[in-house]
């Protein structure tokens, strides 16, 4: 299989996470594409010019990170990461979406930030932080809830991983410190530790 991905993605780091738990990140070829300087490289692969997408042994193209993620854990990992029916199934979701959902306004928050400073909006920018505490406060209330490592953890611990690194408020630890405590203690599990972000 080959994975087009981008290097700091937290999406593809969901999923190469999974691909570790699923015994399966050895089958996986990584080839990195800079998806705004190189589109024709992801395209033809996916028509939204988005990473990470897998292909399959067969050619067959699978795209999202949600999607992909679900595929490792249902095709290798024995669904051990999200079950296949039932109430657990639907709250793993949840909270996968909640995940990244908080990612998505990150990502919003770099790319406005990242524009000439005459066209940002700094409303834009707040709108989006207040989507970025609201998450991480719900997930702080929530630590206690906190079982075995499921797809929705996997991608609170992605995003937990990305967020301070390009938004500098999410640096400051100290409003979340049981989910940072968390943060740190899945972050030396394998699958973690083997795919930390290097900027």
């Amino acid at each position: 299989m080959e994975l087009k991905f981008g290097a700091v993605s937290p999406y593809a780091r969901k999923v190469m996470v999974v691909a570790h738990e699923a015994g399966v990140a050895h089958r996986i070829r990584l080839t990195p594409v800079n998806t705004r300087e190189e589109p024709q490289a992801i395209l033809p692969v996916n028509p939204l010019g988005k990473i990470p997408a897998l292909i399959l042994d067969d050619g067959t193209a699978i795209y999202d990170s949600p999607v992909i993620c679900e595929y490792l854990d249902a095709e290798f990992g024995g669904h051990r990461l999200l079950a296949a029916s039932g109430a657990e199934r639907w709250r793993t979701l949840t909270r996968a979406a909640l995940a990244d959902g908080a990612l998505d306004a990150g990502l919003l928050v770099r790319w406005e930030r990242l524009r000439p400073a005459e066209l940002r909006s700094s409303d834009w920018i707040a709108t989006q932080l207040g989507k970025i505490y609201a998450a991480l406060d719900r997930l702080e209330s929530e630590v206690e809830t906190f079982g075995p490592l499921d797809l929705g953890l996997v991608g609170v611990g992605c995003a937990l991983g990305y967020l301070p690194l390009r938004v500098p408020e999410i640096a400051e630890r100290a409003r979340w410190p049981r989910l940072f405590g968390w943060f740190d203690a899945i972050g030396t599990r394998p699958s973690f530790s083997k795919t930390a972000p290097v900027l």
